[in-house]
């Protein structure tokens, strides 16, 4: 009887585990704040956006990160900013604000205009800044996770004890050079924390239609990776899950998987209609889920900021933005001559002895 109920146990499914939360007072008062706000501020950014693109001032792609807000934020709280190292996908708008990059630089890229951060030559899915060390917005599915894994190996090779928060989506994660890169960064020990943006639809497909395996975090397996779920929509689940895999990747231990469960409200970008999913999912998720109503509540609960702290907090963020969409939408158009600027970079011989 005894082995028979060993076998049983043995055969037994293993459970799924639960994804990370953290729910403790631990953080303070002023670090809510903080991140109250910054969820804030990608939020009404990405709103006037999409206006923007709705009065034809932003052309081409332009991917909203409205409901992810606090994977970012909270991730963006567990590094050193001033060395480690960030990258992303097309939906990086939210990347570049939680990264420090100023948002009138940021809306006036995505209006085309020279005061933007890569000259208005980069729109939406292309602009960088060297001295956030943020380093794209890249419009290829899954390209910017090697360039992350390079990024590691950098920082491995100059012994700077910095690390590569490399994000991308759950329509990048069956890429195979996402494989390639995962098998560098575990064989050389890189310092690179892969973010899964696990916000169920690539694109229009479900991931489960898409993925062999749903659990995303698993996908580093096969190379002795570790990973785990988070849920997204918490700020502080994020940052505590963060904190982990960031002093795991510091330390010298090699990459991790975080695999972050999150809801994009709008389509997959301003052009998607969003059909293959109903209005009723989308707003249960905006009703039970929404990360800035949730980290309000903790808030209120802690008395932390009273109703007219809130509107405050609100009107300065919503002042924020429009001043960027003012100076987007006045900015000057780049000149012409621009066109045979930063193509390439021609490589000086070397000095004569």
């Amino acid at each position: 009887m005894a082995k028979a109920a060993a076998k049983a146990k043995s055969s037994a499914p293993a459970s799924r585990p639960q994804p990370a939360r953290a729910g403790d007072n631990s953080v303070s008062a002023e670090t809510l704040k903080k991140h109250y706000r910054d969820m804030l501020l990608i939020r009404r950014f990405e709103e006037r956006a999409g206006q923007l693109y709705g009065m034809g001032l932003i052309g081409g792609f332009c991917h909203l990160y409205i409901g992810q807000e606090a994977v970012v934020v909270g991730m963006q709280a567990t590094i050193d900013s001033s060395r480690d190292a960030v990258i992303t996908s097309y939906r990086d708008h939210g990347h570049m604000l939680a990264c420090g990059m100023d948002p009138r630089g940021v809306m006036a890229e995505l209006t085309g205009r020279a005061g933007g951060y890569s000259r208005g030559k980069g729109g939406s899915m292309h602009m960088f800044s060297r001295e956030r060390n943020f380093y794209g917005g890249h419009g290829i599915v899954g390209a910017q996770v090697p360039i992350g894994t390079g990024l590691a190996f950098a920082h491995k090779y100059n012994d700077s004890k910095s690390v590569s928060l490399t994000y991308f989506g759950d329509g990048s994660a069956n890429q195979g050079q996402v494989y390639e890169a995962m098998n560098m960064a575990a064989l050389w020990k890189l310092p690179v924390v892969y973010i899964i943006e696990n916000n169920k639809y690539g694109m229009g497909t479900s991931v489960t239609r898409a993925s062999a395996i749903t659990d995303l975090y698993k996908h580093g397996e096969a190379f002795g990776i570790p990973g785990e779920q988070v849920d997204g929509m918490d700020v502080l689940a994020v940052r505590a899950a963060g904190e982990k895999a960031v002093e795991h990747a510091r330390s010298g231990a090699g990459p991790y998987i975080l695999e972050m469960l999150t809801y994009r409200y709008r389509g997959h970008s301003m052009s998607d209609p969003g059909k293959y999913r109903s209005k009723e999912e989308v707003d249960r998720m905006r009703t039970e889920r929404d990360p800035i109503e949730r980290l309000k509540k903790i808030m209120a609960d802690r008395r932390i900021l009273d109703e007219a702290g809130l509107k405050a907090l609100d009107a300065e963020v919503r002042k924020i933005v429009a001043d960027a969409a003012e100076f987007a939408t006045t900015s000057p158009e780049p000149d012409p001559a621009d066109l045979w600027t930063d193509v390439l970079v021609e490589a000086r011989p070397p000095a004569m002895a």
